[in-house]
């Protein structure tokens, strides 16, 4: 990004990379997605193995009411990735769109004789 070579270039999308990369950020979101719901079912079917003895209520007292915030946490993430595969698949795809719009409207601009150079 930038004008490093001095063409007077901004960006450097490489439509191919984008394509290419977006579905690593959905496969991810959803293997994200599988471990919540495993550590949630197992969590869940376990109970309360650390028991009702000091260290058990100590142990439960610190570690219950931060286990949604864990588990939101997580989610979040999880469609963080799924709408950055989404969001790099649109731009790829509106950048296609877009210098096809450029190309059609500078091939209909016609340059006459008299005006080269102005």
């Amino acid at each position: 990004m930038g004008d490093a070579d001095g063409k007077g270039e901004i960006l450097h999308i490489k439509i191919a990379d984008l394509k290419a990369t977006a579905p690593h950020f959905h496969t991810h979101s959803t293997d994200l997605t599988k471990a919540l719901t495993k550590l949630k079912t197992a969590l869940s079917a376990a109970g309360s193995p650390w028991g009702d003895d000091e260290q058990g209520t100590a142990f439960h007292k610190a570690y219950g009411p931060h286990v949604k915030q864990m588990e939101n946490a997580a989610q979040i993430l999880a469609e963080g990735l799924a709408s950055i595969h989404e969001a790099m698949t649109d731009m790829a795809d509106g950048h296609i769109d877009n210098e096809e719009l450029v190309r059609a409207m500078f091939s209909k601009i016609t340059v006459r004789d008299g005006d080269q150079g102005k």
